[in-house]
């Protein structure tokens, strides 16, 4: 039986050729975490740790695909125009992918031959908090969760 918090939404063909590695409920902006995520997919381990240090010294923009209303265009994205840096998300996304290349190098895989075949954000709970107002009233201050899971592969 499987103890684990939440299961990967993706099962390698060879476990043995595959490392994984998950950031669970981290408080970081979904939204963010999806379009990194989109980003880093199909890279190499090496050239997505660059592309999150970059984002994070906000060299490079993340190109926003899905969530792109009311972004502001960025120069230095190609074939693409709207674009953010989302820091906060880059460097929990980084110490996750730092995370993959550990578990890879333990169980003997060649890092520079990894590829990152699975990257996903998912939705974790919700933290409910309320501030008190005037004449009784209270405002929500609800904060959004995320799971990020990445799964890289030597091909």
């Amino acid at each position: 039986m499987n103890m684990a918090r939440v299961n990967y939404a993706y099962k390698p063909e060879d476990e043995t050729k595959a490392a994984k590695a998950m950031g669970y409920e981290m408080p970081i902006s979904f939204k963010h975490a999806v379009e990194i995520c989109r980003e880093i997919r199909g890279k190499k381990v090496a050239d997505a740790r660059r592309f999150l240090e970059e984002v994070v010294e906000m060299k490079r923009p993340v190109p926003f695909r899905k969530h792109k209303k009311k972004v502001a265009h960025k120069k230095g994205l190609e074939k693409w125009y709207a674009g953010r840096y989302p820091q906060k998300a880059a460097k929990h996304v980084l110490k996750v992918l730092r995370n993959l290349e550990a578990n890879a190098e333990y169980k003997g895989l060649d890092v520079e031959n990894l590829i990152i075949v699975h990257a996903q954000a998912q939705k974790g709970r919700v933290i409910q908090r309320y501030m008190p107002r005037a004449f009784g009233r209270a405002t929500p201050r609800f904060q959004q969760l995320t799971t990020v899971e990445l799964v890289a592969e030597v091909r």
